[in-house]
Parts: structure tokens; sequence; C-alpha cells
């Protein structure tokens, strides 16, 4: 049977993206146009070249998926709008928030969030991957409560949404039985990411624990400071081999972000039986279940208690936990059942 056409259309083709393509081509043909938005002097190029690439194929498709709220999507749901064609956008995390205390979030930009409360307005349907998205409230990183997703920061959006968590191809990170390092815990980010992500507040628990080996994966070391403790490895970028390598031979996971839409690499070291710990913000918690730990305050000596309170835990029943719960409830075929029916159903 003749597969029905598909328009994607993404910001930058990132690990996970491959993933939705490779779930939309089980069912669509996908057309899409590889562009990269994260460059702002070539914005009006981008454009131009998406408008006129709409223009030579919204007759093929009566279905535009959008990764993410931004630039890239509001041409989509406008064109779709006006050609009566049906869109939905997934939204992932940085297009619902505004964190200035972090530098973080697609909407402290005026200009973004009209283009991205727009496309929402426009579009049939929102897909955010997290509950927390359209709305949460944090209270783990200040005393005072914080409250984001795009319901709050963006207003009069009528537009329905449905949740669906994002999904891992699970045999990726299938490996043989490697022997666990003691006291290892490894993260990852990228040099821009480590006040999000928590890597200051780990680089302080590691100066007290020094019994315990922290490896950073994705940086080489943080831009602010250089940073020399025996304990702390920074592994630079790596592989999805390599890091499956790492992942394979530590014990945890530190995910302790200020905020995370999703949580992506944290499924991934469970998957290869690395106990989480993370942060009390948005969907992690709930990625993690009763395998792990949640740290329920940003704050060096609880994150220092919880530590050595994981260390001392029952490491080889949770392990083995943690990889069950993200085959059970967040693996690609979870995503690919519900994403598939609810872009055939659009109304």
């Amino acid at each position: 049977m003749k597969k029905e056409n598909i328009i994607f259309i993404y910001p930058k083709l990132f690990t996970f993206i491959k993933t939705e393509i490779k779930i939309l081509e089980s069912e669509f043909k996908v057309i899409s146009i590889k562009q990269n938005w994260s460059n702002k002097i070539i914005l009006p190029f981008n454009f131009i070249i998406q408008f006129f690439f709409l223009i030579f194929n919204l007759h093929k498709s009566n279905i535009i998926l959008v990764s993410f709220g931004g630039y890239w999507s509001f041409f989509p749901a406008l064109f779709g709008r006006m050609f009566n064609k049906k869109v939905a956008i997934v939204v992932h995390g940085t297009d619902c928030v505004s964190f200035p205390e972090i530098n973080y979030g697609n909407l402290r930009s005026s200009l973004m969030s009209w283009f991205t409360k727009k496309s929402y307005q426009l579009s049939n349907l929102i897909l955010p991957v997290s509950e927390s998205l359209v709305y949460t409230e944090n209270t783990y990183y200040a005393l005072d409560k914080l409250k984001f997703g795009y319901t709050y920061h963006l207003k009069n959006i009528k537009t329905p949404y449905k949740v669906i968590p994002n999904g891992l191809i699970t045999e990726d990170w299938e490996s043989n039985c490697v022997e666990k390092q003691m006291n290892t815990f490894i993260t990852v980010m990228t040099n821009d990411q480590i006040k999000r992500k928590g890597g200051d507040l780990i680089i302080e628990a590691a100066k007290e624990l020094k019994h315990c080996t922290f490896y950073f994966a994705g940086t080489n070391n943080f831009k602010s400071e250089d940073i020399h403790l025996e304990n702390v490895k920074f592994l630079g970028k790596l592989t999805p081999a390599e890091l499956k390598k790492y992942y394979n031979k530590t014990q945890f996971y530190l995910q302790l972000s200020n905020f995370e839409g999703f949580g992506v690499a944290i499924c991934e070291a469970m998957l290869c039986k690395c106990v989480p710990i993370v942060s009390d913000v948005n969907f992690l918690p709930e990625i993690i279940g009763d395998s792990g730990f949640v740290l329920r305050k940003r704050d060096k000596k609880m994150l220092i208690v919880l530590l050595e309170e994981a260390m001392s835990s029952k490491i080889e029943e949770l392990s083995k936990l943690s990889k069950q719960r993200i085959k059970q409830e967040f693996s690609v075929n979870n995503r690919k059942e519900m994403l598939i029916s609810n872009l055939k159903n659009l109304k």
C-alpha cells in the first residue's frame, strides 16, 4: 500500500530527530528539508528557503509535523491554516520556558515568543513530550516558587494538546554485562549547559566526596574556570558508542538540571543499568519512578547526603529496575503508536 506523505520540519538534526524520522518513515513518506536555524545571521535566508520549500511541497501532503516551536514553525503553521493542512507541533523544552536566572529558554526573546505563540495558535495540535511543558512549578531552584510552561508564558493558547513522551530505540543501548566501577557517577552536558544541568553543584559535591569518581561527558572543562580535581574526569564530546561504554562501567547517572523538558540522556544511561539521581524538576522524577533518587532542593549538603545514601543502597536491584522501567515506559514503540495515531486523527 502506498504511504501517505508527511512534511516534517525541524530546527536542527539532533539525534532524537533522527529517531523521529525513523518513526515517521514506518508509516509515511517523509518530506523534509535540512536547515540549521541556530545561526541568527542566516535567519532571513532560512525563511526564504523554507517559504519556497513549502510552496513546492504543500500540495503533496495534508499533514505537517514540526519539531520545536520557534521561527521555523511559523510558516508551516500559517500555510497549514491558509491551505487547510493539518499541523502538529512537538514541543521539547526550550520552546516552553523563560528562565533568565540560568540564561535558558527561547521565550526570553520577545521576537521568538511572538513566532512561537503564533505557531501554537495556528496549529491543530500541540504534542509536548511531558505535561510539565504545558505548566509546572519549580521549588527546586530557589526559595521562591517559579512557574514555567507555554500556557504560563504565552497566554491565550487554546490549541488542544496531547502528551507523548520521547521514545528510545532500546536495542541501541543493549550490551553485554560489564562490571561497574565502585562509587562512580556520570553526567552529560555541553559547555553551554553547565549551569542549567547543575554541573557547578556536582563539582561542589565532588570536592567533598574524594573517594568517588565523577565523569563529565560532552565537555572538556568548564568555560568559567579551570578545574583540577583528581576525582573529576572531563571526557569531551563522545560518540554514542563511546558514551555507551562509560554508561556501562558507571554505577550512577546524575541529572541535576534546573529545568529539563524530558531527559533523553538519563533514559540512555538507565538502559545501561545506571541508577538515576535526579533533581525535583519537570518530568525527571516520573521518568525514574522508584528506581533511583530525587534531590528535592538545589543544595550541596543535601546532595552529598543523597549520594551517600545512593552508594549504600541495593545498587544491583535498582540498576535492573531502572533498565526495565525505560524499556517498559519509554521505548520507541510506545512513542510510535501514540504519535502515528494522533497524526492520522488530526482534526
